[in-house]
């Protein structure tokens, strides 16, 4: 709307010049034709019926030497005569034979005028506003025969009409700005009409989570072409929900399919020795054996051993299962950390810290569970190391207090990366892979997060960040 309105407006100034200057153009055209008709008349009827003198080259400034002033008067002309060879013979103009103001009429011009199929060139010039008309004909005796060239100049200022056209284009160029901020202001309104329905679809296409309720777009008023997109989107809710609820039911059975299958495959492990332990003692039981006491004694460590293996995969898989409990308490997250280090005997571990006090609103349990477990996940990366070496930081920045745990153990592989933190996953030869998924858990229930960096045979660092409150 607005680049057609500002077209328009540019398009009807460009006409409406051009159409102006045209119309003056013509304009002084036919006036000055109406005065051509009217002097040549005038000095026609001179020569036939006024004047005393033969009519002739010789006699034209007798003729109209007094006369000439007064035509070029009534008619507002400048009139200049001249013989068949160009030369000046009487002109209007003051002064016209000092200083050589006329000068001859050029062959050219003689050659040009004779060859026109009227007899006449009209000759039109503009200089700084000022428009010269000059026309150029035959005068002829009453037989017809041409005795003179009669030169008409008429003088056109145009000043005043190029300033009543510039007041007119001043004019009308304020009503096309008016217009053009009517249009600007009109455009803006519809334009925010037409896209606030579409702005509000965007919005809630933008909020639509699988995992979350999604409301539905009702529109007080809107195009039909918009109630079609909005009927569209609220069939899409509906039926985002109905598979929503189709995949978090199919989630939970796959979960627990793949739940079912790791209890039983780790409860198979230690069944099998125990079956063949009693199988074994079953074949060489003899009471009457001096050393039944010991090989009894035996037989029940190895069964005891097998049963506290399968008591600690229940443990581990009923951790994993149950979220950790948010208890929450102001600690100090450095002694904490030390205090979960205390365990470990090993020289190569180092503890490092920015402050000695770094409190957070945590559960002491919690954090000494993430800290063994990263530790006991690096000794096992680096213990085939001829020097083996691990890190611990702790770092306060701003509002959040940051665990690193770092090694310089084989690394982890590139193609296994994105498995770190799957249940199940291991890099080990032992081991449920079980841990680092229930640390994350613990990390994100307390709105933390935690983050590795690796590089295949040189070592990892994992990165806890808790906020402290």
């Amino acid at each position: 709307m607005i680049l057609l309105v500002l077209l328009a407006s540019i398009l009807i100034l460009v006409v409406t010049v051009y159409q102006y200057d045209e119309q003056t153009q013509d304009y002084n055209i036919q006036r000055f034709e109406r005065k051509e008709a009217t002097t040549k008349e005038t000095i026609e009827l001179e020569l036939t019926n006024k004047t005393s003198y033969p009519v002739n080259t010789k006699n034209l400034t007798k003729i109209f030497q007094e006369r000439i002033y007064e035509i070029s008067s009534i008619n507002k002309l400048n009139i200049s005569i001249f013989d068949m060879h160009g030369n000046l013979l009487v002109s209007s103009k003051t002064n016209a034979f000092e200083e050589n103001t006329i000068q001859p009429l050029s062959y050219n011009l003689l050659n040009e005028l004779s060859q026109n199929s009227n007899h006449r060139i009209l000759k039109t010039r503009r200089e700084e506003g000022v428009s010269y008309q000059s026309s150029y004909a035959y005068i002829n005796d009453p037989k017809f025969k041409r005795i003179g060239i009669l030169e008409l100049q008429f003088t056109q200022d145009n000043s005043e009409i190029e300033k009543e056209l510039k007041e007119f284009i001043a004019r009308l160029s304020l009503v096309y700005l008016l217009m053009l901020l009517i249009a600007i202001a009109l455009a803006y309104f519809l334009s925010t009409y037409i896209t606030s329905s579409i702005q509000t679809i965007s919005d809630r296409m933008q909020r639509t989570r699988l995992n979350e309720r999604n409301e539905k777009i009702m529109l007080g008023s809107a195009s039909s072409e918009i109630e079609v997109l909005v009927d569209a989107y609220n069939n899409m809710i509906d039926q985002l929900e109905e598979s929503a609820v189709k995949l978090a039911k199919s989630e939970r059975e796959q979960a627990w399919r793949e739940m079912a299958k790791q209890v039983a495959h780790e409860i198979k492990n230690p069944l099998t020795p125990m079956r063949l332990t009693v199988q074994s003692f079953e074949r060489k039981f003899d009471p009457t054996d001096e050393n039944i006491k010991e090989k009894l004694k035996e037989y029940s460590q190895t069964l005891i051993q097998q049963i506290d293996v399968m008591t600690a995969i229940a443990s581990a898989f009923s951790d994993f299962a149950k979220m950790p409990t948010q208890k929450r308490e102001k600690i100090n997250v450095v002694s904490v950390v030390k205090l979960a280090l205390d365990i470990f005997n090993e020289d190569f571990i180092s503890y490092v810290f920015s402050k000695e006090e770094m409190f957070a609103n945590l559960d002491k349990t919690q954090l000494i569970r993430i800290v063994t477990n990263l530790v006991k996940n690096a000794m096992q990366a680096s213990e085939k190391e001829e020097k083996p070496s691990i890190e611990v930081q702790v770092i306060s920045e701003g509002r959040n207090i940051k665990i690193l745990v770092s090694d310089n153990g084989k690394g982890i592989p590139e193609d296994v990366k994105d498995l770190i933190f799957e249940p199940k996953f291991t890099t080990k030869s032992s081991g449920m892979g079980l841990g680092l998924p229930m640390i994350k858990n613990i990390v994100e229930a307390y709105d933390g997060a935690i983050s590795f960096t690796s590089k295949f045979g040189v070592g990892t660092v994992f990165t806890v960040i808790l906020p402290t409150e």
